[in-house]
């Protein structure tokens, strides 16, 4: 989830290149990955959404409708909006001890399943939200060091998607950290410390493949149009030994500050989708993305950006998912939404139809 433009990793860059920080990579050379040991994308490209608030939404008596107002399951509302994936957080010890827990991801998934639809797990690796502007710690992990933060890393991706698998569900990707600008498990995961950061993708990677060895693992960064935050952090990952098999972006034209419109927005986040297919030959997705409910630009925007995804280089662009389309009536003070005030997908939704 994306709520303002970050402007530390500029900073951040510019120490990395005087030699303050962990192992960067060369800005101006693509240097392409070899991917003899990357599974190939195990379907079509696929459009979806992020629906974690699903059952908190649910048990507040919230109803989901089709665009005919007919009262629906929301996974099946989505169907018909042309959706066929769906992503699901996963904290570690959230406070409330109920949303977000493997229980709860597991009660999501079997309904993904029974929908026929594809399934993505997003790992934040803290007991709450996780994104540029923080990554905390777990309670339980505080006090940790770097190499206890490895096996604890490790340790609670493959008990989890152990449960998972024991529930008879697999995931098609599984996401290691959420919006990880600048690392994660702060601060000896801070990127700016690149070697513990990819010590900890790495840990997550093999945790994954040793449970689900045919999930494709997603590195997550935001600010898909920012070029140079992810030379810097996916480079990183690279050049320090760290693993994935697709890169995911957050695309949020709405949010970005350096660009005037949304249609340049879209145009440099294309621009970087194809700069990382050709320096580290993976496939590309846009994990998150989002539109102000009632924008009158919203269906063109997200229609525009499901084609340039589309459009990338080699075939490498694999999908794009809305992050919790369904949230409406204001709903925890989230706006970005694409149903409306009665519970029906609005337009915007029917760019996925395309």
């Amino acid at each position: 989830m994306k709520k303002v433009i970050r402007p530390f990793h500029l900073i951040v860059f510019s120490l990395i290149l005087l030699g303050c920080g962990g192992a960067s990579t060369n800005a101006s050379e693509p240097t392409p990955t070899s991917t003899a040991n990357i599974p190939a994308t195990t379907a079509a490209f696929t459009k979806g959404a992020d629906v974690s608030w699903m059952t908190e939404m649910e048990a507040a008596g919230i109803k989901f409708y089709n665009k005919a107002g007919k009262q629906k399951d929301l996974l099946e509302v989505l169907k018909e909006q042309g959706m066929d994936s769906i992503r699901l957080r996963v904290w570690v010890n959230p406070a409330d001890g109920k949303y977000n827990t493997m229980s709860d991801v597991i009660a999501k998934a079997k309904r993904a399943k029974a929908a026929g639809m594809r399934l993505m797990i997003d790992f934040h690796y803290s007991d709450t939200w996780a994104d540029p502007d923080k990554q905390t710690k777990p309670a339980q992990w505080k006090n940790y060091a770097i190499d206890q933060l490895v096996i604890a890393l490790a340790e609670h991706t493959r008990s989890s998607l152990i449960t998972l698998r024991d529930a008879g569900i697999t995931p098609e990707w599984v996401q290691v950290g959420n919006e990880t600008d600048n690392g994660m498990l702060w601060e000896e995961g801070r990127a700016t410390n690149m070697k513990n950061y990819a010590r900890l993708v790495g840990a997550g990677y093999d945790a994954v493949k040793e449970v689900f060895p045919q999930s494709l693992v997603i590195v997550h960064v935001s600010n898909c149009f920012d070029n140079a935050l992810f030379q810097w952090n996916i480079g990183g990952i690279k050049n320090n030994g760290g693993k994935f098999d697709v890169i995911g972006v957050s695309a949020y034209p709405f949010y970005d500050k350096k660009n005037a419109t949304w249609q340049a927005s879209n145009d440099k986040c294309l621009a970087n989708l194809n700069d990382m297919v050709t320096r580290f030959n993976v496939p590309v997705m846009v994990v998150e993305t989002g539109s102000p409910w009632n924008g009158a630009d919203a269906k063109a925007i997200l229609s525009d950006l499901i084609s340039k995804v589309r459009s990338v280089k080699d075939k490498k662009g694999v999908g794009v998912l809305y992050w919790e389309p369904q949230a409406f009536g204001n709903w925890k003070g989230y706006t970005l939404g694409a149903f409306d005030d009665a519970g029906k997908p609005t337009s915007a939704m029917d760019a996925f139809l395309e």
